[in-house]
């Protein structure tokens, strides 16, 4: 029987589904509060509590959030937000992202959205002046117009310009008559720029320069001058310049800074503990310059722990010589950590600092903070110490030459090693494994690449390094190092920085247990979430053709890592307490922990200093945002490097792997050389490819043709921009078999007809992302 309305005696609008409640939300952001939820679903009475207490179970569940009153799907877009302006196209339009938005996520997030900037010239809001790259501005979201699904997620009326940005747009200066052409650096910047000949500023062909935008044209390219000219592309390591100034990343020391390194005396052994007769050694790859941690192992000889092992882990100590608010201090603290590219590194402190007095160079006295930890037969860590030591390195080995000399390969330099020092490192190891299988962290198999670069700085190959035990061995030790030090700080209630990784929130959860059922395969909803859960789901794909897939959707589904005064623990690795404390050379965050022990434990006078708590907190954001800048920059000169490699190889097919599935179309990864690349949706096939996000798949709308994340595909290379790093694919290859998307979510999804936008859009799609 039909419920009955109390006022007016008449039958009820049904009970709004789950589904239907959860659609409003995502389709109406600025419309969901309680009253406009309960207006538009008609529901009076008692039906309100049931009403509060589903919106209850859903913002429980994580498939909804609160915004002040407002209700919203976690992720999706606020009505008002401030955006800033990342595009200006060859047809005049401008896109925009959230200013708040975190574009080096990408490995765990979903793509930052692209919005389309919906004013123009003609319909510029009186006060708001014309906007640029760069510029932020307070927005509100409004309709998209037709025609434009497959380039942007939303539009956004512009409210206010807030600030513009002082640095100019970075182009490389193509010589063309009356002047130049300005070529982008950026995926996100596709429009070229004229340069006229008397706003060149004394650039040249071939420059890398920073330029200012003089007129905006709808019609035509765009007017702009030269500010600053960086350097020319016929220097060396001129792609990893481009992603620095990209960036903005500090890469000049300052002459202060630089005076106090040079200045800098080798440490004295007064005040420290003498450990250089004990055999440490430092393991790092053959290339390395600096070397900061150094390891022993030895069996515990106290007969109440038969069986057990004593690591020792030495870390250079970088606070002896960066003395807090120094300029040394304010240069690494602005730098954050060291940024490493295929062909330089940008180091977090001078070289004299970290590569001379802090590395801990073989037969050379060095200061060090050393923790020492006894660990049982079964891997647990019974207790440790720390130790302010002046040590001296008896050998510096690479990974590959210590591995050979434990599989029966020893050298000149590892033979001597082999039963004193390598041999016991190996079974203190194994020890150590134990405990690290029983902690059970998490453990994706997506193996990592490696450029190999010629004398000349253009690719020689890419390579998949050899994971190896050395590795490992570095790798556990570290950790425990790690996890001794927020320990022991904790247990001082000395303020520190943590490295904290928070379990996946509920509605990534939501999302990868709704991909995982198509699968059949299953993770309980109920009780607590540990890593353990997700490698029973990695070892049941183990030897599938869905082993790729799986552990692409699983990486996704994680947090990001970052650095907070506050302890969360560390998902991913199983710990309730994870401070890094191992590589003070090139993070500062390392710096700050080491600084906590030496106060902590009345190890100097070099320790924390007053009233740092109280900028704990700006700090910990301040290097997560360094961190995250830094693999931006890595990843981008990567990409222009490879794609420079391929520029001679448009229409070659090359075999590859789905790693990335959007409404505008597949990002693919090729096999060998890890490169990505974008293929178009408009070029997919004839008929419309819906965009099924649960399953992570393009859907044919008439065939069913399905193309999903982790797929192997074959592509044809259509189009190189080396300059953005960008490629662009065909799809050669049938994609896998599947149904066509049910007709009602197909028609959420359609766009509009408008013949002169789809044109549009399918020209805008078509380009190079």
């Amino acid at each position: 029987m039909a419920r009955k309305n109390r006022d007016t005696d008449s039958p009820a609008t049904p009970f709004p589904s789950r589904e239907a409640v959860l659609r409003f939300i995502a389709e109406q952001p600025a419309k969901a509060t309680k009253r406009d939820i309960a207006r538009a679903f008609e529901v009076k009475g008692e039906a309100r509590v049931a009403l509060k207490h589903l919106l209850r179970e859903l913002e429980q569940e994580g498939l909804i959030e609160r915004r002040a009153k407002r209700l919203a799907k976690p992720g999706a877009l606020p009505p008002v937000l401030v955006c800033e302006v990342v595009e200006v196209d060859d047809d005049g339009d401008l896109f925009a992202e959230p200013a708040a938005a975190d574009p080096t996520a990408a490995d765990t997030e979903a793509p930052v959205p692209r919005l389309l900037v919906a004013t123009s010239e003609r319909r510029r809001p009186p006060g708001v002046p014309s906007l640029g790259p760069g510029d932020r501005f307070l927005g509100r979201v409004v309709d998209l117009p037709a025609g434009y699904e497959a380039v942007a997620r939303a539009a956004v009326r512009v409210i206010k310009l807030l600030d513009r940005k002082p640095e100019g747009i970075l182009g490389i200066v193509r010589e063309a008559p009356g002047g130049a052409r300005l070529l982008p650096i950026s995926k996100k910047q596709q429009a070229e720029f004229l340069i006229p000949s008397e706003l060149m500023g004394g650039a040249e062909d071939g420059d890398l320069v920073s330029v200012a935008v003089v007129h905006q044209s709808r019609a035509g390219l765009s007017h702009a001058r030269v500010i600053e000219r960086v350097g020319s592309l016929k220097s060396e390591k001129a792609v990893s310049m481009i992603a620095i100034h990209a960036n903005e990343i500090p890469h000049i020391f300052p002459a202060p800074a630089l005076a106090e390194a040079e200045a800098a005396l080798p440490a004295p052994l007064a005040g420290r503990e003498d450990w250089r007769d004990l055999p440490l050694v430092t393991i790092d790859p053959p290339d390395a310059k600096d070397h900061d941690d150094a390891v022993h192992a030895a069996p515990d000889p106290d007969a109440a722990n038969p069986g057990g092992w004593i690591a020792t882990v030495a870390i250079a100590d970088v606070a002896r010589y960066v003395r807090p608010g120094s300029a040394l201090d304010k240069e690494a603290l602005k730098r954050g950590n060291s940024v490493y590219f295929p062909d330089r590194v940008i180091p977090m402190l001078p070289e004299r600092i970290s590569n001379d007095l802090c590395s801990l160079k073989e037969a050379v006295d060095r200061p060090a903070l050393a923790v020492r930890m006894v660990f049982d037969a079964e891997g647990r860590k019974l207790r440790h110490s720390f130790h302010r030591v002046m040590m001296r390195s008896a050998a510096k080995l690479a990974y590959q030459q210590a591995q050979a000399a434990i599989d029966g390969r020893p050298d000149e330099r590892t033979g001597p090693l082999l039963d004193a020092v390598l041999r016991p490192l190996w079974e203190a190891y194994a020890v150590l494994k134990r405990g690290r299988d029983t902690r059970e962290p998490l453990e994706l198999d997506l193996p990592e690449r490696k450029i190999l670069l010629k004398p000349d700085g253009t690719v020689d190959r890419v390579v998949i390094p050899e994971r190896l035990d050395a590795h490992k061995l570095i790798e556990e030790f570290m950790i425990q190092a790690n996890v001794a030090a927020a320990e022991t700080l904790e247990g001082r209630r000395s303020p520190l920085v943590y490295r904290v990784h928070d379990q996946p929130s509920l509605s990534k959860l939501e999302n990868l247990r709704e991909f995982l059922g198509s699968m059949d395969l299953k993770i309980a909803k109920q009780g607590n979430l540990r890593p353990d859960v997700f490698n029973t789901i990695l070892a049941k794909v183990q030897d599938t053709p869905n082993r790729h897939l799986v552990n692409e959707v699983v990486l996704r589904s994680q947090s990001q890592a970052e650095y907070s005064p506050i302890n969360i623990g560390h998902f991913g690795l199983n710990l309730r307490r994870y401070a890094h404390f191992t590589s003070p050379i090139r993070r500062y965050a390392d710096l700050i922990v080491h600084r906590a022990l030496i106060g902590a434990l009345g190890l100097g006078d070099d320790g924390l200093p007053d009233g740092i708590e109280g900028r704990l907190d700006r700090i910990a954001a301040d290097i997560s945002a360094c961190e995250r800048r830094a693999m931006v920059a890595e990843r981008e000169t990567i990409d222009r490097l490879i794609a420079d490699w391929l520029s001679d190889q448009v229409g070659a097919v090359f075999r590859g792997r789905i790693g990335g599935v959007t409404k505008s179309g597949l990002f693919v990864k090729l096999e060998g050389s890890g490169a990505d690349g974008f293929v178009p949706i408009s070029t997919l096939g004839a008929e419309y490819f819906a965009y099924d996000e649960a399953r992570h798949s393009l859907v044919g709308s008439q065939s069913g043709e399905t193309f999903q994340l982790g797929d192997a595909v074959e592509v044809k290379l259509v189009e190189v921009a080396p300059l953005a790093g960008a490629l662009r694919f065909e799809i050669v290859s049938e994609g896998r078999r599947g149904r066509p998307m049910p007709r009602s979510r197909l028609n959420r999804q359609r766009p509009r007809p408008d013949d002169d936008r789809k044109r549009r859009v399918v020209r805008k799609a078509g380009r190079v992302r």
